[in-house]
């Protein structure tokens, strides 16, 4: 296990703290995240008449705006100015699958803003669908890939780079 006083978040005191990234050039940065919105059959059939409106695209413009703001969500995240984020909603086997992606040109990395992105889009999916079905379970919010940055690119199932 790693000990505090290796997580960048900690001070030598072991107090959580902003990293300073002002030294650090401002590069590329991309990053992607996905999440999993288990739904039951009845539910997933009833996708496409939801009074709130479709769920699918509205989940993309929550996950899209949650991107935007994750600086205001997690308290140690520095703000970035995105160059770009997309969330993709899809109905799949057993449930809604969700693709987030967000890039930057900063001094640090947009992996939150893809996670949050994927998180907030599957909260909606549950947001819309939950007066059909209490039991609906999001799992697998999971980083996809990383590129940029001091330690290297990430994609899941190994490191690159």
């Amino acid at each position: 296990m790693t000990e505090p006083s290796q997580l960048s978040h900690f001070d030598e005191a072991g107090q959580a703290r902003m990293v300073d990234v002002s030294a650090k050039p401002p590069t590329p940065r991309t990053a992607s995240a996905s999440a999993f919105v288990e739904l039951s059959a009845t539910v997933l059939a009833a996708l496409p008449q939801n009074p709130k409106g479709n769920p699918l695209q509205v989940a993309r413009i929550a996950g899209i705006q949650a991107a935007k703001r994750t600086a205001e969500l997690i308290p140690m995240c520095h703000p970035l100015s995105l160059t770009h984020v997309d969330v993709q909603a899809e109905i799949a086997e057993g449930g809604v699958r969700i693709a987030a992606a967000a890039a930057t040109t900063a001094p640090t990395g947009v992996e939150m803003e893809a996670l949050t992105a994927a998180a907030v889009a599957a909260l909606t999916i549950y947001d819309m669908t939950k007066a059909l079905d209490k039991g609906i379970v999001i799992r697998e919010i999971r980083l996809e890939s990383k590129a940029g940055g001091k330690s290297g690119d990430f994609r899941r199932g190994g490191l690159s780079g």
